[in-house]
C-alpha cells in the first residue's frame, strides 16, 4: 500500500494518480481534510484519515508520498524514516510516469514569474505544454488526467527534498538567497544544497541554465561540477528597457508588462530554454510582449491622487523586497512586515535611504523592522491592512508609489500571500471611494 501525507493539491494529486494506475492507496492529514477533497477522496474510493495520524502506524506501506509542507521531523516521517519505508515528494511520485519533456525552475526568487513564462511562451507558439508544481496545479494531478508532450515545473527547496530519479531535460536556477532557512536548521548551506539538487541526476544530454551573476551559484559550481551542458546567463539591462547578454542573446522588456533587472534575468533565463527547444527569437519576443503575470507580483493596482499602488504580497523573503524597490523608479512609503524567516535585513539598507520616504509595518510584533529601519526613515506601526493603506496613503505625496512588499510570510496575519494581497488591492479600492 501507499500512504500519502497531506490532503493538499499535492497530496491530491498524488492520489488520483495512484489511483489511474490502479494502486493501493490512504490518505492521512494531520489536520482537517477540506470538504472538496473528502468527496474527491470517496469519489475515488480511496480510504483516509484527517484530523491526526493513528491507522497509518497499523501498516508497513511500500511508500510514503510526502507534501512539501510537511517537515522531515513530523512524527509519521520519522517513524517510517526509522522502518526504513522509501518517502519521497509528489514530484517524484510523478516522474515516474512522465513521458513528456521537463523544463524545471527554482530559485529564492523569480521562479513563479519564470514558470509562467515559459509556459506562456510555449503555449503562444503552439506547444502543448502543461503548467505544475509549486505554481499550484500539482505535477501528478495534471499526469493523472493526461500526456502532454512538455511540463513546465516550478520547483521548491522542499518539492526536491524528496527526489530521487527526477530530473528535468532543461534546468533553471535562478539564484539563492536565504529563505525557509527555520525549515534547514537555520543554516544555508543545507537550503543551498537543495536548490542544486535540481540538476543532481542530469546527465550530458541534458541543459543548466543558471545565474552568472549570483556568487552564491559561482561559488557551489566551483566545488561540485555538473555533468549537464551548462549555459550561463548574464544580462544587463540599459535605459531602453533591452536585455544584452555576453553571448549576443538579445531581448527588449521595452513592450513587456515585465520590469526591473531581476525580470531580464527571468526572461533572459526563459529565452534560453525556448531556444534550445528551437524556438526563435522572434518568437519568444512576441510572447514576452504580451505576457501577464499572475497577481501579487509588483501588479498594479490603481492611482489615488497621482499615487501609484503596488501590490507585492509574493515577496516573502528579502531578496524579493531588494528586486522590487530597486526596480522602483520614484519616492517609495513601503509596507513591509509579517511572520518573519529569520531575515537579515541589512542589505536593503541602501535601497532604503535613498528610496523609501516612509516604512508602514504590518504584523503582529514590527520591532525587528522598526529597530533595523527607524532610524532612517519614518516608521509607522499598524497591525490591520486598513490602518497600513490609510498611514502608506497619508505619507505619500503627488507622484510617489506606496508598495506592499512584506519581505516576511503572512501567517501572522492572514491566510496566505494571496489573502494579504487580495487584502491590500480591497483597502485600496475601498480609499478611492472614500476620496471620490
Amino acid at each position: 500500500m501507499i500512504i500519502i501525507l497531506g490532503s493538499g493539491e499535492s497530496g491530491m494529486g498524488a492520489a488520483k494518480l495512484t489511483k489511474k494506475h490502479d494502486l493501493p492507496v490512504f490518505v492521512s492529514d494531520m489536520g482537517p481534510i477540506s470538504a472538496a477533497a473528502k468527496q474527491e477522496l470517496i469519489e475515488l474510493e480511496i480510504d483516509f484519515e484527517e484530523n491526526g495520524h493513528q491507522i497509518i502506524y497499523d501498516v508497513i506501506p511500500t511508500l510514503i508520498i510526502k507534501s512539501p509542507g510537511i517537515p522531515d521531523h513530523a512524527a509519521p516521517v520519522k517513524h517510517f524514516n526509522q522502518i526504513g519505508v522509501k518517502i519521497v515528494s509528489e514530484i517524484e511520485f510523478a516522474f515516474r510516469y512522465c513521458k513528456g519533456k521537463i523544463i524545471g525552475i527554482t530559485g529564492s526568487n523569480g521562479k513563479t514569474t519564470t514558470t509562467n513564462l515559459c509556459y506562456h511562451i510555449l503555449n503562444a507558439n503552439g506547444y502543448d505544454v502543461q503548467k505544475v508544481g509549486n505554481v499550484g496545479y500539482s505535477f501528478a494531478r495534471s499526469l493523472s488526467e493526461r500526456d502532454a508532450a512538455y511540463y513546465v515545473i516550478e520547483l521548491s527547496s522542499f518539492q526536491l527534498d524528496g527526489i530521487e530519479l527526477f530530473k528535468p531535460d532543461i534546468a533553471i536556477l535562478l539564484n539563492i538567497t536565504p529563505d525557509h532557512l527555520d525549515r534547514y536548521g537555520y543554516q544555508f548551506e543545507p537550503y543551498i544544497k537543495s536548490k542544486f539538487r535540481i540538476s543532481m541526476n542530469q546527465s550530458k544530454d541534458d541543459v543548466f541554465i543558471y545565474n552568472s551573476q549570483d556568487p552564491v551559484v559561482l561559488n557551489y559550481l566551483v566545488d561540485h561540477p555538473i555533468e549537464s551542458e551548462k549555459i550561463a546567463v548574464d544580462v544587463l539591462l540599459n535605459e531602453s528597457d533591452q536585455i544584452i547578454e555576453q553571448y549576443q542573446f538579445f531581448l527588449t522588456l521595452e513592450h513587456s508588462n515585465l520590469k526591473g533587472k531581476h525580470n531580464a534575468l527571468n526572461v533572459a533565463c526563459s529565452g534560453h530554454a525556448m531556444l534550445e527547444l528551437g524556438l526563435t527569437i522572434d518568437q519568444i519576443q512576441e510572447a514576452v510582449n504580451s505576457f501577464k503575470n499572475d497577481p501579487h507580483r509588483l501588479e498594479w493596482v490603481d492611482k489615488i491622487n497621482e499615487v501609484q499602488f503596488i501590490n507585492d504580497s509574493k515577496a516573502t523573503n528579502v531578496d524579493a523586497v531588494y528586486y522590487a524597490l530597486d526596480a522602483m523608479k520614484a519616492n517609495v512609503v513601503w509596507i513591509a512586515g509579517g511572520q518573519d524567516k529569520g531575515n537579515d535585513y541589512e542589505v536593503l539598507q541602501p535601497l532604503v535611504k535613498t528610496k523609501v520616504k516612509a516604512l508602514i509595518c504590518l504584523g503582529k510584533d514590527n520591532k525587528k523592522l522598526i529597530d533595523t529601519f527607524g532610524q532612517e526613515v519614518t516608521s509607522v506601526d499598524t497591525h490591520d491592512m486598513k490602518h497600513a493603506v490609510k498611514e502608506a496613503f497619508h505619507h505619500a505625496q503627488p507622484g510617489d508609489i506606496v508598495l506592499l512588499s512584506p519581505a516576511c510570510a503572512s501567517f501572522d496575519l492572514f491566510t496566505n500571500y494571496m489573502h494579504r494581497g487580495d487584502l491590500f488591492k480591497s483597502e485600496v479600492a475601498q480609499l478611492k471611494l472614500s476620496i471620490n
